[in-house]
């Protein structure tokens, strides 16, 4: 199973891409992890992509491919492997498809912008126990207290509606056209286009899961 999950920042990629790699036996291949380790390893597309990390730079689409390649030479992705934010641009997918980077499914989670920005400008965080709450699906028993300590409750930056509405913005620039690329290449069923899927990202989590195993399967 080699799959490109898609979705917008808190379409809740994270959570169904645990079941998926739990279901299938196969690693989480972020390119943020991929980056610290090869720096960390000392390699050559480590050192090189240090080098342009520590100028201020972005590290450019021929490194992270090429870190996408020596990844999954690795045996933990015999069995497959699922990309999750990569590609974010049609670059990094042409640039993966001229890899020769196998991919079976393109697995898009549609949520409407609104609801989430309820859902991530709703949350609330007790930052020294990590407890996490939200306004309306998961309330703690006093409006902005701890249930356990009673201490303050904070919203994180992240969760900022004005902070939402720009990551969003920047997903339908930048990553949404992904969408109609893999769409457009699995319905022209040229040989090696994977098979292009979307399920809703609204409602029960486990519905959720259950809608992308089906769609996996088929």
């Amino acid at each position: 199973m080699r799959l490109i999950l898609l979705g917008a920042p808190g379409a809740g990629k994270g959570t169904q891409a645990n079941f998926i790699k739990e279901k299938f036996n196969i690693p989480q291949i972020s390119t943020g992890d991929m980056l610290r380790a090869a720096v960390k390893a000392g390699t050559p597309l480590g050192v090189e992509a240090k080098k342009v990390m520590d100028a201020g730079g972005l590290v450019s689409d021929d490194i992270i491919i090429g870190l996408v390649k020596d990844r999954l030479k690795q045996p933990d992705c015999a069995k497959g492997y699922l990309f999750d934010g990569f590609p974010r641009t049609i670059p990094q997918a042409d640039a993966m498809k001229e890899a020769g980077v196998a991919i079976d499914y393109v697995l898009e989670i549609d949520v409407p912008d609104a609801a989430i920005i309820e859902r991530m400008s709703g949350r609330r965080v007790h930052q020294p126990s990590g407890r996490t709450y939200h306004e309306k699906f998961n309330p703690p028993k006093v409006p902005g207290k701890d249930d356990v300590t009673g201490e303050d409750l904070i919203q994180r930056d992240d969760d900022k509606e004005e902070t939402v509405k720009k990551r969003l913005a920047v997903y339908h620039e930048q990553t949404e056209v992904l969408v109609d690329y893999y769409n457009k290449w699995s319905l022209a069923g040229t040989p090696g286009a994977p098979k292009y899927r979307k399920i809703s990202g609204v409602g029960p989590v486990e519905t959720i899961r259950d809608n992308a195993f089906a769609a996996l399967a088929g």
